[in-house]
């Protein structure tokens, strides 16, 4: 099992020697932390050198471009193909706070899909509220990818599948009220989703009063594997090999 996106990061985790030794006892085979600024990027490239199992998306989130400037993507280009990054994430828009600057978050989104085209790396999207500008930005571009924590509906899920993009499915699956994800799991193949946790967020049903954390993920695939009628180490199989199609470990 692989954690397609966590933010593993020192200001939420006491002991992250600790943490690392539980998801490998979770059975967790290894998890890509995701870089939101430039702070977490660095940390990023900090924990895929210390752990082994630790592999790293890097970018520059949507609500976190406060500061940007040329030298930042200058940086990302450099570092992209460190060793153990394995994606640009988390990049992508966001325009559910009233004083959204979309014509900031569409530059730096186009320029950071940039990156990934000529280093041909996958992407993982951050998209809310604005699902449908996603969409038509990333079609520009040659890229393939996630869209993480997916929250559209089945048609538009399926439109992100044309381009090559998988479904990223979270906690949120588990949620009572997730109609949408669970449609879209319903309608869509096996094929087609990988699994993450967005920790420290977003924790599963049984577990939303904790922090959350990559050993999460079997629940995830529980949830999965039940709405799809198959077994869990079916569906985790078919997972596995999405995986494996999409990063390069």
């Amino acid at each position: 099992m692989v954690d397609t996106h966590c933010h593993l990061f020192s200001q939420y985790y006491s002991s992250m020697d600790d943490l690392i030794s539980k998801i490998k006892e979770a059975g967790i085979k290894k998890i890509i932390v995701n870089g939101c600024d430039m702070d977490s990027n660095i940390e990023v490239l900090q924990l895929v050198k210390k752990y082994d199992c630790v592999y790293g998306a890097l970018g520059f989130h949507p609500t976190e471009l406060v500061g940007m400037d040329e030298s930042y993507l200058e940086w990302l280009d450099m570092h992209v193909m460190d060793d153990k990054i394995v994606a640009v994430g988390e990049i992508g828009l966001d325009y559910h706070y009233d004083d959204t600057d979309k014509i900031i978050q569409t530059e730096y989104f186009k320029k950071q899909l940039s990156i990934a085209e000529k280093h041909n790396k996958p992407v993982i999207i951050h998209t809310r509220d604005a699902i449908q500008d996603t969409y038509d930005i990333v079609s520009e571009y040659n890229v393939v990818g996630s869209v993480h924590c997916f929250s559209g509906s089945v048609e538009m899920a399926k439109q992100f599948i044309k381009l090559g993009f998988f479904i990223g499915v979270g906690g949120i699956c588990t949620y009572k009220n997730a109609k949408n994800i669970l449609n879209v799991i319903k309608n869509i193949g096996l094929e087609y989703i990988l699994l993450e946790t967005d920790s420290p967020y977003l924790s599963p049903e049984g577990k939303r009063s904790e922090i959350n954390t990559p050993c999460n993920i079997p629940l995830i695939l529980k949830k999965v594997a039940d709405i799809k009628e198959v077994s869990e180490s079916y569906a985790e199989e078919i997972i596995s090999f999405n995986v494996d199609c999409l990063f390069d470990f």
